[in-house]
């Protein structure tokens, strides 16, 4: 088995996150530092270690959760409150992580676990997981202002169009939108608001392919097995 996935399996990291901390000199193989990404381990036999402790593979975990405002997706931060920390001792301990982004000022749905090729899995762009958010605006939104915003950006040197922009009959009137998109930048809705004259003041993620946010309360879980979470997000479900 390959390391990055070994360590991922484990619950560490993303394996792309896996690929960094091998790279960084922060895994030892049999003692024995590896700085190779693809290096073959055998788990049954093979002692792999992360920052002198030893990892092994971890019952896996699965959690949907709504996020609330000024909370960090991250397992650690210096500054503010990370979402396992609204975690029970005994699921933080299975080492789960956040899929993907959702900003500080953000809220909405969310996917936590410590299995790293699920997580990987959801995120490429090949499966297709789209993410719908509620975006309300500080002032009302035309015709013209969304028709720029459905044409898209270029943001970081790439290009960023949404699938979807739509004005939602919500009061206030023509400041709340439906926003979907493929796969997110870092703060992209934010920054496509921005370029068409706006700033957003609530951004909440309502779904995750066809994982529906609905009743769960803000700061509150739900544990799923591997098959129901996955049925939920392809083929439509609700939390």
């Amino acid at each position: 088995m390959r390391l990055n996935a070994f360590i991922a399996e484990c619950g560490v990291a993303s394996r792309r996150k896996s690929e960094a901390l091998i790279r960084g000199g922060k895994i030892r193989v049999n003692g024995k530092l590896v700085l190779a990404p693809y290096f073959s381990v055998a788990p049954e036999k093979d002692v792999v270690e992360y920052d002198g402790r030893s990892v092994t593979f971890l019952p896996k975990v699965y959690l949907a959760m709504n996020k609330p405002k000024g909370v960090v997706c991250a397992v650690t931060d210096k500054y503010d409150p990370v979402v396992v920390d609204l975690l029970p001792a005994e699921i933080k301990a299975s080492r789960v992580f956040p899929v993907g982004r959702l900003d500080r000022d953000s809220e909405g749905l969310l996917i936590l676990t410590n299995d790293g090729s699920f997580a990987q899995s959801i995120q490429h762009p090949s499966k297709g997981v789209t993410k719908e958010y509620e975006v309300l605006l500080n002032m009302e939104i035309n015709d013209r202002h969304v028709a720029r915003w459905r044409a898209g950006f270029e943001i970081e040197e790439r290009r960023a169009r949404p699938l979807a922009v739509e004005v939602m009959p919500r009061e206030p009137h023509a400041r709340w939108l439906r926003v979907e998109i493929g796969e997110g930048l870092k703060r992209e809705i934010r920054t496509m608001a921005k370029l068409t004259g706006f700033r957003v003041l609530t951004l909440i993620r309502r779904k995750i392919g066809c994982l529906t946010l609905e009743k769960l309360q803000a700061g509150r879980f739900l544990e799923l097995s591997f098959s129901d979470l996955c049925s939920r997000i392809f083929k439509g479900g609700s939390v």
